[in-house]
């Protein structure tokens, strides 16, 4: 299956708003996006970037929402039919499904500095849901889940280094994290409220309602 293996700061920069692809660089001041004053990249990025008409606010919409979580477009095309399937607000219940892979909330509890670094260390076997191995980093979390970090790998440099700088900026409020256990509880689903207030998934829906 293909996948992007590119800069990640360029997509920061393609789609004009920090994705947070790179962990704690993100938050330094090494970061390309903020280094670059968020221009495009490429010999038009110099330029002024051009207004898009609606098509394309739609399109960069979408493409800003799947490499944010770090899917491909069969599985964010699934994820938006499994949605519209679902009763209540589609664009709601899309973020929703995608907040609840398991390489998400690992990032969310603070396991890992990036979606990019949980889906390694799920693939890795470092990963237990309700006590079992799961190696799938699209595993849907359901609400009273337990996440946590294997005790042979509960002493992995990166994964402590991780943890420690989540606790420093605050957890989501549908997470109970127990940082000495590393051991985390999906309470609940979140709310819209609760979720990326600079994500427009009206747009999504339009697009794939065409």
């Amino acid at each position: 299956m293909s996948r992007y293996i590119g800069p990640n700061c360029r997509l920061c920069r393609r789609e004009g708003v920090k994705l947070f692809l790179k962990g704690e660089r993100c938050f330094s001041t090494k970061c390309s996006f903020e280094k670059r004053e968020h221009n495009p990249p490429g010999e038009i990025g110099k330029r002024r970037r051009r207004k898009l008409n609606i098509y394309g606010d739609q399109l960069r919409e979408k493409q800003k929402v799947k490499r944010m979580y770090g899917v491909l477009e069969k599985q964010f095309r699934n994820y938006f039919k499994d949605a519209s399937r679902i009763k209540g607000v589609t664009g709601t219940i899309l973020l929703q499904l995608l907040e609840q892979r398991l390489d998400n909330v690992v990032y969310r509890c603070g396991f890992a500095c990036s979606r990019k670094f949980a889906r390694q260390i799920i693939k890795h076997g470092h990963i237990l849901v309700n006590g079992k191995k799961v190696d799938i980093p699209s595993y849907q979390v359901q609400v009273g889940d337990t996440v946590e970090i294997k005790e042979k790998s509960r002493s992995n440099k990166a994964i402590m280094e991780a943890l420690q700088a989540r606790t420093t900026r605050g957890l989501p409020s549908w997470i109970n994290l127990e940082a000495e256990q590393m051991k985390a509880v999906f309470n609940a689903v979140p709310e819209r409220t609760d979720l990326p207030p600079d994500i427009r998934e009206h747009l999504i829906v339009e697009l794939y309602s065409k």
